[in-house]
């Protein structure tokens, strides 16, 4: 089984290359000119194009090709008082210059929307803006020239008092989607609400693939193991991939796992710097069998450090050996 490692949105070796620079409401409102508040914060999602076309030469100089954007490259996108302003097209050339990066050295790439993003929601105005929320993440990726290999991942959201109900307004709005960004839609098993086996239903009912992430399954489950469900999880990613070879020099899109640590005994569900190589060694070999390729996204607080760290530690794990500076080899 081949394994590929990526990091979330900062990094933590590359000085000053925020993707997420911002302005607050309050200051946009001091500003007396609508104009020029607007303007300026084009400068600031410029600037946050740029910082992610430069981690990503920082990722192709370590050989990671796989690597999620920040949600807040553009500032304030979505607030009422920035009503009418279309920042995508304002930045098309920048959007453009980082995807072509992307194509050029076969990354795969994708989005996690925020957590206020929920479609198992019983409030129309919070569906509302959760549609517009996903519709302007398939937009900006879109605007990069990425095909619906380029995901944005969310969570079945809250239960709001009765699972079952909400399950089933998941679902359904779900299925309201406008059919090109469902097609970008994955789903991952939350660590108090939906459990992985839940979660698995699901996006076998909507026809999404999962992503599995084994800390959050690791605090909520139902006493069911992980490699029991991942054959299931497995066959979420059939047919999941748009022209893979092109864009990724793959023949088939890989599923993708999320992978983090406890903060410590207390703290289980917060996140820990780095990541513990035995577990996750452990999982690898148990699935590696039936897996020939399989992408992890780390979420741990140092970000490509800890990828590094990782690599490093990994290969001391039996059956295991680095291919390169990101990925390694994991015998089935």
């Amino acid at each position: 089984m081949i394994v590929r490692f990526g990091y979330v949105a900062m990094s933590t070796t590359v000085s000053n290359a925020s993707p997420s620079k911002t302005m607050t409401v309050t200051n946009f409102a001091k500003l007396g000119d609508r104009e020029a508040a607007i303007r300026k914060l084009e400068r600031l999602g410029a600037e946050n194009l740029h910082n992610s076309l430069r981690l990503l030469r920082h990722n192709r100089a370590h050989d990671i090709r796989l690597y999620r954007f920040s949600s807040k490259l553009i500032p304030l996108v979505g607030h009422e008082l920035l009503e009418g302003w279309d920042p995508i097209a304002a930045l098309a050339s920048e959007f453009k210059e980082l995807g072509d990066y992307v194509k050029e050295h076969r990354m795969r790439t994708s989005f996690h929307p925020d957590h206020f993003t929920v479609l198992s929601t019983p409030r129309k105005d919070v569906l509302k803006s959760s549609y517009a929320d996903l519709e302007r993440h398939h937009a900006m990726l879109s605007a990069m020239g990425l095909n619906a290999n380029a995901k944005c991942n969310i969570h079945i959201g809250g239960t709001y008092g009765d699972k079952p109900k909400a399950f089933d307004r998941f679902i359904t709005h779900f299925n309201g989607l406008d059919p090109e960004v469902k097609g970008r839609i994955t789903l991952e098993n939350d660590d108090k609400t939906f459990t992985a086996r839940e979660t698995l239903e699901a996006c076998e009912q909507v026809g999404a693939p999962m992503v599995l992430d084994l800390h959050h399954h690791m605090v909520n489950n139902e006493g069911e193991r992980a490699e029991e469900l991942w054959p299931r999880i497995l066959r979420t990613w059939e047919g999941a991939g748009e022209n893979t070879e092109a864009s990724i020099g793959l023949a088939a899109l890989p599923p993708k796992i999320h992978v983090s640590s406890p903060k410590n005994e207390k703290d289980i569900r917060a996140h820990a710097d780095y990541v513990e190589a035995a577990p996750l060694a452990e999982f690898l070999r148990a699935i590696a069998p039936v897996t020939p390729a399989l992408d992890i996204m780390i979420e741990a607080k140092m970000k490509d450090g800890a990828l590094f760290r990782l690599m490093e530690e990994l290969p001391l794990q039996d059956g295991i050996r680095a291919l390169d500076q990101a990925s390694l080899e994991v015998e089935g």
